[in-house]
C-alpha cells in the first residue's frame, strides 16, 4: 500500500471516528432531553460537548429570558455586558461566518448560529477558536445541528414551565373568584321600608371593588362601596382582608368617626401605604329618618328624594395611605320619603364608548332624575341596559361596583 492509499486510509478512519463521536454525542444529548434533564445539565453537556469533542476555544451561548437575551454558558467569555453583543448578532437570520469587516465586538469568534422558532429568536451561539480545521465545514453543520436541538428543548423547558404557572395562576385566579363571590351578599334586603340591590362587573374573573351589607336591628342598617387600588389578585386578596376588617369593627364602634379611624389603622398596618381604599359607608335609623355617613375619597353617591340630588362627599381622605387620618367628618341627612341613594365606583364614571365618551357625571344624574321612581330592582335593570346600550362592544377597562339604596 503506498503512501497516497496510506493517507487516503488514515482520512476515512479520521472522518468515521469524527462519525462515530459525533452519533454518540447526538444520541447522549437526546438521551438526556429524554430524561428531562435540567437546563443546567443541557448547558454543562453542551459546553463540554464543544470543548473537549469538537476542540472549541470559545464559545457563548444566549438564550432569550423575558425581554433580556442572558449568556447561559460559555467558554473563555468573560464580557460582563452583553447589550452590545447582542443587539449585533440579533441581525442575524441564518449561520454567519465572521468577516473582517464586521462590527469588532464580533472578531474574537469564528461563527454565528441563530436558531429561530416560528420566525422569532430563541438562541445564538457564537463559536471561536476551532482547533482542528480539518473537515471543518462538517463540524460546523453538526455544531449547528446540537445547538438547534439544545436550543428548541430549552425552548420546550420553558413554554411547559410557563404553561405550568399559567395553570396555577389559573387555579389562583379561579379560587380568588370563588372567594370573592362569597365576600359580595347575594341576598340584600327587600323590605317595604327600604330595599337595597346591586350590581358588580369585575373587570377580569376578579376584581378589587367591594361592597356590602349590615343590619343592626329592624330600623338600623348600615351599607358600604369601596374601590381597592389595583387589579387582579393582589387586589382581590386585599378586598377579602377588608371585608373582614369591616365586619369585625363595624360592631365594635356604632360611632361612624372612630369605626373609619379604626378602620384605617388596620388597613395601614396590612399595606403600609403600598395600596390604598376609596371607602364610603352609610348608616341609615329609620326611626329617626336619618342618613350619616363617611366618604373616604370614594366617588360621591348620589342622593335624591325628587328633583334634588345632594352629592354625598364630606369625610376624609382615602384609607390606608397614611398611618392616621388627618381629619374626619361625618355628615347627617334628614330623609324625606321615597329617598334612592346611588352609590357606584368609579368604574361607572371610567366607562367609554367607541366615540371616547364617557359614562360621565351628567348622564349618571341624568338617568338617577328619570327612574328615581322605580324599585331597585328595575332601577339597577335599566341602569344596565343602559351601560350596555352606552358601550357597545367595548370591553370594561375598569371593575363596576353599584350598590341602589331605596328607603320609602
Amino acid at each position: 500500500m503506498n503512501t497516497r492509499d496510506l493517507a487516503i486510509l488514515e482520512k476515512l478512519e479520521k472522518e468515521l471516528s469524527l462519525k462515530e463521536l459525533q452519533i454518540k454525542s447526538l444520541l447522549t444529548i437526546t438521551q438526556a432531553i429524554n430524561d428531562n434533564v435540567s437546563a443546567e445539565g443541557l448547558y454543562n453537556m453542551y459546553s463540554n460537548f464543544l470543548s473537549w469533542d469538537m476542540g472549541i476555544e470559545q464559545m457563548a451561548l444566549f438564550i432569550q429570558s423575558k425581554e433580556e437575551w442572558d449568556c447561559v454558558c460559555q467558554i473563555n467569555y468573560k464580557r460582563k455586558s452583553h447589550k452590545a453583543l447582542t443587539k449585533e448578532i440579533l441581525k442575524y437570520e441564518r449561520l454567519h461566518t465572521v468577516k473582517e469587516d464586521d462590527q469588532e465586538i464580533l472578531q474574537s469568534f469564528d461563527i454565528i448560529i441563530p436558531v429561530y422558532h416560528k420566525k422569532e429568536p430563541i438562541a445564538f451561539s457564537l463559536i471561536g477558536g476551532i482547533k482542528d480545521k480539518e473537515d471543518l465545514y462538517n463540524k460546523i453543520q453538526f455544531i449547528t445541528t446540537i445547538t438547534n436541538i439544545i436550543a428548541v428543548a430549552l425552548e420546550n423547558k420553558r413554554l411547559f414551565n410557563r404553561r405550568l404557572e399559567q395553570e396555577q395562576l389559573k387555579k389562583e385566579i379561579e379560587l380568588a373568584s370563588g372567594v370573592q363571590k362569597m365576600l359580595i351578599p347575594e341576598s340584600l334586603p327587600d323590605y317595604k321600608n327600604y330595599q337595597i340591590a346591586s350590581i358588580y362587573k369585575p373587570h377580569s374573573n376578579i376584581g378589587g371593588d367591594y361592597l356590602d351589607y349590615i343590619e343592626f336591628d329592624k330600623n338600623k342598617f348600615a351599607f358600604c362601596i369601596a374601590d381597592i387600588s389595583g387589579k387582579g389578585v393582589p387586589a382581590a386578596l386585599l378586598m377579602a382582608n377588608f371585608q373582614a376588617i369591616v365586619q369585625s369593627l363595624i360592631h365594635q364602634y356604632r360611632d361612624l368617626e372612630t369605626f373609619v379611624f379604626a378602620l384605617n389603622q388596620a388597613v395601614y398596618r396590612i399595606t403600609k401605604s403600598d395600596k390604598y381604599i376609596t371607602f364610603f359607608i352609610a348608616q341609615v335609623d329609620l326611626k329617626k329618618k336619618s342618613l350619616t355617613y363617611i366618604n373616604a375619597g370614594h366617588y360621591p353617591p348620589l342622593l335624591t328624594s325628587g328633583n334634588d340630588i345632594i352629592r354625598l362627599s364630606e369625610g376624609c381622605t382615602v384609607i390606608g395611605a397614611f398611618e392616621k387620618l388627618p381629619e374626619i367628618k361625618e355628615e347627617t341627612i334628614y330623609l324625606k320619603k321615597d329617598t334612592t341613594i346611588l352609590s357606584f365606583t368609579d368604574g361607572l364614571a371610567d366607562l367609554k364608548n367607541k366615540k371616547g365618551e364617557f359614562f360621565e357625571d351628567d348622564r349618571i344624574e341624568g338617568f338617577l332624575r328619570k327612574n328615581s321612581k322605580h324599585n331597585v330592582h328595575d332601577f339597577n335593570d335599566k341602569l344596565l341596559k343602559e351601560i350596555d346600550s352606552f358601550k357597545g362592544d367595548t370591553a370594561y377597562v375598569d371593575d363596576i361596583a353599584i350598590m341602589t339604596c331605596k328607603i320609602n
